[in-house]
């Protein structure tokens, strides 16, 4: 699965535990819901943070392979 598909299936399950948060009566059931759905955004946060740091890692890398050529 891409990264991009992991975020955004983390994203949409934190919003399906969100809306059930609201939706039941229990309070002890609504918080661990309401739990699960911070926690889906938190790996979805850090998958995206780990793509962007991979990105620019990458980046870097090319700028200095092209360094390296022009000496």
């Amino acid at each position: 699965m891409k990264m991009v598909k992991e975020t955004k299936f983390f994203r949409k399950q934190a919003e399906k535990a969100e809306r059930m948060a609201l939706a039941t009566s229990d309070e002890e059931a609504s918080q661990s819901l309401s739990n699960l759905a911070q926690a889906y955004r938190s790996q979805a946060d850090a998958l995206k943070k780990s793509k962007k740091l991979k990105k620019s890692m990458k980046m870097s890398g090319k700028k200095g392979k092209l360094k390296a050529k022009g000496k």
